[in-house]
């Protein structure tokens, strides 16, 4: 009997796509395909309408996302069109393609959520409306997957909390911020600086104060070097116009390793970033949206062994018969990994 079985994985930014390629490579035993995010017929009108050009599932990440997997020699199989899969795993629920529904799947978190909207109250309350109303926050809320693999102790928690049934969460810490330590073996070659890492929430339709963000960090400075690193997904030209009118002294980084930068800084600035839990992990003097002491209770679970832990959740899953794989009633097993 053939035990090798055929696993779809769902990409999305660079940091989606590099957590999923570190969970097939834990799972040697089986054959892997990875694909850019996508979803049902509405979500393809909207792509040709233009109307995804600042999320995951537009075509300039996708396209991102397409020139890091063939970068890699990793399979394509867009949009998983030759099926015939026995597990996928997907990076965000909030789409959720009819071929998740119809196959055993495991969420992965992707990083910090965002914070709770004022859409966030309906969508959990009326889960015909789709997650992406509410952002981030609504992570989980699907319940289209059999396991949410989740960063900590403190994520279950507060996924539990916004409405995620506990008993299909199984805490593995996740890839790329399980061994934030790693960062400090880098070749940046600056140190003692203040590092403010932008965001991208305008592009995704939320209010930013760019000019008083910008303020914040040439006070924090104080007079030492001061640093930004844009994030990949603004419209750049936008934003060095900024950092040129309001902080005109600044260096500014549009490429490179944001993680290595926060390992080097003395002070990290960033609001809704998950760069925030690198620079708590290391360390760090951390000005965020959230508390400190939320930080410190959310953070990702620091032991190096995410990959692998999630690897063994699948294979606990792909054990399971065929006729068990019930969307709304499985609880996690005893013998999955939790730490």
């Amino acid at each position: 009997m053939n035990d090798r079985k055929r696993i779809l994985f769902i990409c999305g930014s660079i940091n989606q796509t590099t957590q999923m390629q570190q969970i097939a490579s834990e799972l040697p035993e089986h054959e892997h395909a990875f694909s850019p995010y996508f979803g049902n017929l509405d979500f393809e009108a909207a792509l040709r309408l233009g109307a995804l050009e600042s999320t995951i599932g537009g075509h300039k990440l996708r396209e991102r996302c397409f020139d890091h997997l063939r970068a890699h020699d990793l399979p394509i199989d867009d949009r998983g069109a030759r099926g015939g899969y026995d597990l996928v795993f997907h990076c965000s629920d909030l789409l959720t393609p009819d071929l998740v529904r119809r196959v055993p799947s495991i969420l992965v978190q992707e990083g910090m959520t965002d914070p709770e909207s004022v859409l966030f109250p309906l969508v959990k309350r009326v889960r015909a409306l789709p997650g992406w109303l509410a952002g981030t926050s609504a992570t989980g809320l699907s319940d289209s997957y059999d396991r949410f693999c989740v960063a900590s102790p403190g994520y279950r928690d507060l996924f539990a909390s916004r409405g995620v049934r506990p008993e299909k969460m199984v805490v593995t810490g996740i890839p790329n911020f399980d061994d934030c330590a790693r960062y400090q073996r880098n070749e940046f070659p600056h140190r003692g600086y203040v590092l403010c890492c932008t965001s991208d929430v305008r592009e995704v339709f939320w209010y930013e104060d760019r000019q008083g963000f910008i303020d914040e960090a040439r006070r924090l400075a104080a007079g030492r070097p001061l640093f930004f690193k844009l994030h990949p997904n603004e419209k750049l030209p936008r934003a060095l116009a900024e950092l040129a009118r309001w902080a005109p002294d600044a260096r500014v980084f549009t490429t490179g390793s944001a993680e290595e930068m926060v390992a080097n800084c003395d002070v990290l600035l960033c609001k809704y970033s998950s760069l925030a839990y690198v620079g708590v992990a290391l360390g760090k003097e951390v000005h965020s949206f959230f508390p400190d002491e939320e930080l410190r209770r959310l953070l990702p679970l620091q032991h190096g062994r995410a990959a692998s832990n999630i690897a063994a959740v699948a294979r606990a899953l792909l054990e399971e018969s065929p006729v068990n794989h019930s969307r709304k009633s499985r609880p996690a097993r005893r013998d999955e990994v939790h730490a």
